[in-house]
């Protein structure tokens, strides 16, 4: 069926609208990567929008000579790679039971994790549990305060439910069990999910921030986001007086944060490329059941 000029009309306007949203998101980041590589002068002068002018890198290694920068960025990897495997795992073993029809009080416990999505303990509650606990100044403060997200536990509970039941009923009937039927059959058909929500989870630990302030006190175990926000209200973290004249003046402010920005911004660019293809697959499967 040939489509209408009307049609052909509202996908060209469809197009047209996605094209400027993206742009609007695109086009900030591009403008931080070229203040990050220009030259000092023309930043403080206002000559960079969308390409570098007179190409300087120096600043980068100033960030992370000069700042606890690095030290922050090993910690933002700890506290990524600890908090989603073990999000993970809590997540795929409180879904999967749940998706089991036969498990008992199953909708009580769905409705109770639902609550939580509702109502919290509140700040200084959760604070002072975490106190009382001795996990103030651990990442384990972080890692178990948000280590289930019901969100993501519903949508992986839902894809387990989309498995064809005769599946497992095989694999029972074979001998299999519990442990074994999650490990070797249902694992392997929600890679999409399991891909797509390691994304969610590595995204949300890479950008804590709040968590961090509350339970974060020694300034050694604060994470990238802490360091960057801080270098956005001041520059006191630079090392100004190791420099001469000359380099203060190409370490303008806007160049600084700019830099902070794209650091640590490039990393989940780079991981993206490699879930992407499962993202929307993980996405709409695991939204089909409710």
């Amino acid at each position: 069926m040939r489509e209408s000029i009307g049609g052909k009309f509202f996908v060209t306007f469809i197009h047209i609208i996605l094209i400027l949203i993206s742009l609007t998101c695109i086009l900030p980041f591009v403008h931080l990567v070229a203040l990050s590589v220009s030259s000092g002068h023309a930043v403080d002068l206002g000559q960079v929008l969308f390409w570098p002018v007179g190409l300087d890198f120096t600043v980068y290694n100033y960030f992370f000579e000069n700042t606890p920068a690095l030290r922050a960025f090993t910690n933002s990897v700890i506290i990524t790679l600890g908090g989603t495997i073990l999000s993970m795992l809590a997540t795929v073993l409180t879904a999967y039971p749940l998706s089991r029809r036969y498990l008992y009080a199953r909708k009580p416990i769905t409705m109770a994790a639902l609550f939580t999505m509702l109502f919290g303990g509140g700040m200084i509650p959760t604070y002072l549990v975490m106190n009382s606990l001795h996990l103030i100044n651990t990442y384990w403060s972080l890692w178990l305060g948000g280590l289930i997200s019901t969100y993501n536990m519903l949508i992986m509970k839902s894809y387990f439910e989309s498995v064809p039941g005769e599946v497992a009923e095989s694999a029972q009937i074979d001998g299999c069990g519990e442990v074994r039927l999650l490990m070797r059959i249902i694992l392997p058909l929600s890679l999409p999910m399991l891909a797509t929500l390691t994304l969610f989870y590595g995204v949300g630990y890479w950008n804590m921030f709040m968590s961090v302030i509350l339970y974060i006190n020694e300034t050694s175990l604060q994470n990238l986001t802490v360091v960057v926000q801080g270098m956005l209200q001041i520059q006191g973290n630079f090392n100004m007086a190791a420099m001469d004249m000359m380099q203060q003046q190409e370490m303008v402010s806007e160049k600084l944060k700019a830099v902070g920005v794209v650091v640590m911004v490039v990393p989940m660019l780079v991981v993206y490329p490699f879930l992407q293809k499962y993202f929307v697959k993980g996405i709409m499967l695991g939204s089909i059941k409710g």
